[in-house]
């Protein structure tokens, strides 16, 4: 069980790291809709969690908070282009 969660942690993670490279934002500083500060925070929350993710995959060994923090970390990069403020692809969508 731990190889095949080991694999699935590694997946996610090298796709959120493609991500995390390619992703633009859609927002400038000056844009009243939404805080460009809000969504830089929440873009650095899901640098941090995929940061956490590797941690807990190479460190620790622990493959579920490895994997809980890299979906989350997905998530939350979904959220923000969902709602038009970032631009990027999923490797499965190119």
């Amino acid at each position: 069980m731990s190889v095949a969660a080991e694999n699935l942690v590694k997946k996610y993670i090298e796709g959120v790291e493609d991500v995390l490279k390619e992703l633009k934002l859609k927002i400038s500083p000056g844009e009243a809709s939404v805080k460009y500060s809000a969504v830089v925070q929440v873009l650095d929350l899901a640098k941090r969690y995929y940061e956490d993710s590797v941690h807990y995959l190479e460190s620790k060994r622990d493959y579920l908070t490895s994997l809980t923090c890299i979906v989350y970390s997905e998530g939350l990069l979904d959220a923000l282009r969902f709602l038009g403020l970032v631009d990027f692809r999923w490797r499965f969508e190119k």
